[in-house]
């Protein structure tokens, strides 16, 4: 009897400890700031957008292939705050989520998370790079 006591006790602190631990836990911003229709479903998105977005890069890297419908600078232009006109950010769009999902980025470390940003410059190689962001700008 007492060993099923100790059973129920322990499993009531530690359903007691997960809700206050979800209760605590701020849950992604998930604003989009131009709605219409994005290149897939939301949930196919949230599972694959990471793979559609590597597939992209090597085949604009390594192919020259441009224009595919998962670029970076489209979700970019679609999906950053209206006020801050980025991505990043307690309630940007990307950071908000990959904070939540405890997953860390390494895509703003060459391209510009700003909606619609041009590069200054001239448009030779640099000018590639400037249309999906500069390398070492700053959010």
């Amino acid at each position: 009897m007492r060993l099923l006591a100790l059973m129920a006790f322990m499993i009531m602190g530690a359903v007691a400890s997960f809700a206050a631990h979800a209760a605590g836990v701020p849950k992604p911003v998930l604003k989009i700031e131009n709605p219409g229709q994005c290149i897939a479903a939301t949930g196919d998105m949230r599972l694959n957008h990471m793979d559609m977005l590597g597939h992209q890069r090597d085949r604009s890297l390594r192919q020259g292939i441009r224009g595919e419908k998962a670029s970076l600078v489209a979700c970019v232009n679609c999906h950053a705050s209206k006020t801050t006109g980025s991505v990043l950010g307690k309630e940007g769009f990307c950071e908000s989520c990959h904070a939540f999902a405890a997953v860390k980025v390494d895509c703003w470390q060459c391209h510009q998370p700003k909606a619609n940003f041009k590069a200054a410059g001239n448009a030779g190689a640099a000018g590639a790079v400037g249309a999906a962001g500069a390398v070492g700008a700053k959010p």
